[in-house]
């Protein structure tokens, strides 16, 4: 299978880690910076459960900064349909596992809104800062 993903969706970090071990690495950084998971969606079980297929271990969490996600939806409403942020954690055919984070200023490029710029640039800045924090 080919994991290769356009880098201008979001940010890609690959872990030589177990899924579990991931998952909690990718949450603890996602809190230091001050994001929460408001849903976590486990792909594997859904297909399984709904269609009786087999699927690679894959989660999607949806990740909120209060705090940036008030300053979005008060600069544009309209936003919360991009909202959360979503970050996806799979494990690969070769047991590494990918992490990918949405960048929000392509999200942010959707609606062209010159007020959600300040807090774009500061979503995008932590957001790039767990993906650092977790290839260190």
């Amino acid at each position: 299978m080919n994991n290769t993903l356009p880098a201008q969706l979001g940010l890609h970090v690959t872990l030589h880690t177990t899924y579990e071990d991931a998952i909690q690495k990718v949450t603890a950084a996602l809190k230091a910076e001050g994001f929460g998971i408001l849903t976590e969606i486990d792909v594997k079980e859904t297909l399984k459960k709904k269609i009786d297929v087999d699927f690679r271990p894959y989660k999607i969490l949806g990740a909120c900064n209060p705090p940036l996600a008030y300053r979005s939806l008060s600069a544009a409403p309209e936003v919360g349909l991009l909202l959360p942020c979503n970050v996806t954690v799979m494990q690969n055919d070769d047991g590494t596992i990918l992490v990918s984070i949405i960048d929000p200023m392509m999200m942010a490029a959707v609606l062209s809104n010159p007020e959600l710029g300040s807090v774009v640039a500061v979503a995008h800045t932590k957001l790039a800062r767990v993906a650092q924090s977790l290839r260190a």
